[in-house]
């Protein structure tokens, strides 16, 4: 029997509860937990009569993680790491996708355009996952720092390019410079109207000492960014960082209040917990509906790829600046190759394909594989190799 949306989310957040005491006390990593309570999920009488759509990410989920992550982010931080930031947000995105491309075509024996098409959809490290796993493990600090920008700011490539990638494959021509100008389009215009939200509301948030208005600002600033640029065909990830950042930095333009402060920090956080939660719990309900021993094969090599896709992207492009102050130490470049995670924006993309895909069955369970691959394996060794190499305490710290 399935539950209505409004029992099927209650039984998700309570579900959601009890997996987070669970895993705190037998040191699991949460969004393995929730994963894997999801697929259980799947299996009972009673389920949730809620799927994973890109529908359902983009529009209420994936803008309070964002919003919140970016909340967090100093610019004066940023600014310093914001050369290996983008690129490994642009250029690592392009030598990711390629790689994966062609070990699908040459290996696999996909055709070029559904090769490219999954190759542009998973090159991307996933915002959800990767700032999950890290908070997790408790690190800071500048390996935090590089992972989580770049998994912010590598969605507007892969948007392009996965735009670029269908549209070829369902017949659609596109020059380079069609593509040129759809990435600068996309960037700058998804930037523009994520400041310029976040800058109106931070001059009315400083026009009041209400924390409720206050954090009611912070919401339409959030959400609005997000949904205004997915309706001008921007991107709504990179609106939506704009305005997080516009809202933490530029204190000029007015401020939150002390008291204001503390709500919103407290609201973001229980926020962007609930969004993550249900983000993982769907992906685990809807893992257990794909035929996995069909594609077995072509999973694990879409996964090899997906991985050496990865580690042609960090050593070769952290060594450009190894005689610079930005030197990425090979610690990290260690953790960066790991730590690279997908997760739901890949699946969202590739739920989102259009019918006359070629072989879009196919896509989205191999896409589901690598995202199972990404939570069980890289999630469940992610934190042991962020303790060798020193960046997470010896011992998890309980309540």
């Amino acid at each position: 029997m399935a539950l209505e949306p409004g029992q099927g989310v209650l039984l998700l957040l309570l579900t959601a509860a009890v997996v987070a005491m669970l895993t705190r006390r037998i040191s699991l990593p949460y969004n393995v937990g929730l994963v894997a309570a999801g697929m259980i999920l799947s299996l009972l009488p009673i389920t949730p009569k809620i799927s994973l759509t890109k529908e359902l990410l983009y529009s209420i989920l994936l803008p309070p993680l964002l919003f919140e992550a970016a909340f967090y982010l100093r610019w004066k931080d940023l600014r310093r790491e914001f050369p290996i930031i983008v690129t490994l947000a642009t250029a690592g995105v392009v030598i990711s996708g390629a790689v994966t491309m062609a070990g699908m075509h040459y290996l696999v024996h996909w055709p070029w355009q559904v090769a490219a098409v999954f190759g542009a959809l998973i090159a991307a490290t996933d915002p959800v996952s990767v700032i999950a796993t890290f908070r997790e493990a408790q690190v800071h600090g500048r390996l935090r720092l590089l992972i989580e920008s770049e998994s912010l700011f590598n969605d507007a490539t892969a948007a392009v390019a996965f735009t670029v990638a269908v549209a070829i494959a369902v017949g659609q021509t596109m020059t380079p410079v069609d593509v040129g100008w759809a990435l600068l389009t996309t960037t700058t215009g998804a930037v523009v109207i994520g400041a310029a939200v976040g800058a109106l509301a931070l001059f009315l948030v400083g026009r009041t000492e209400d924390h409720l208005v206050e954090l009611t600002f912070t919401m339409v600033a959030a959400y609005g960014s997000f949904l205004l640029a997915e309706a001008f065909h921007f991107s709504g990830v990179f609106a939506t960082i704009a305005a997080g950042l516009v809202m933490c930095n530029q204190g000029r333009l007015g401020s939150i209040s002390s008291r204001g402060r503390e709500v919103v920090q407290d609201f973001w956080e229980f926020a962007a917990f609930i969004a993550n939660s249900l983000v993982f719990l769907l992906i685990g309900m809807r893992e257990v509906t794909q035929d996995f021993a069909a594609v077995w094969t072509v999973t694990s090599i879409a996964i090899l790829f997906v991985v050496i896709g990865r580690a042609a992207v960090v050593y070769p492009l952290c060594s450009l600046f190894v005689r610079s102050d930005l030197r990425v130490t090979m610690a990290h470049q260690n953790a960066l190759l790991w730590g690279g995670l997908r997760g739901a924006l890949a699946l969202a993309l590739a739920l989102g394909l259009p019918p006359e895909m070629p072989m879009r069955a196919e896509i989205i369970t191999v896409s589901f594989g690598v995202v199972a691959f990404s939570v069980f394996v890289q999630g469940m060794t992610m934190t042991p190799l962020l303790r060798w190499i020193g960046e997470v305490p010896l011992a998890r710290p309980c309540d």
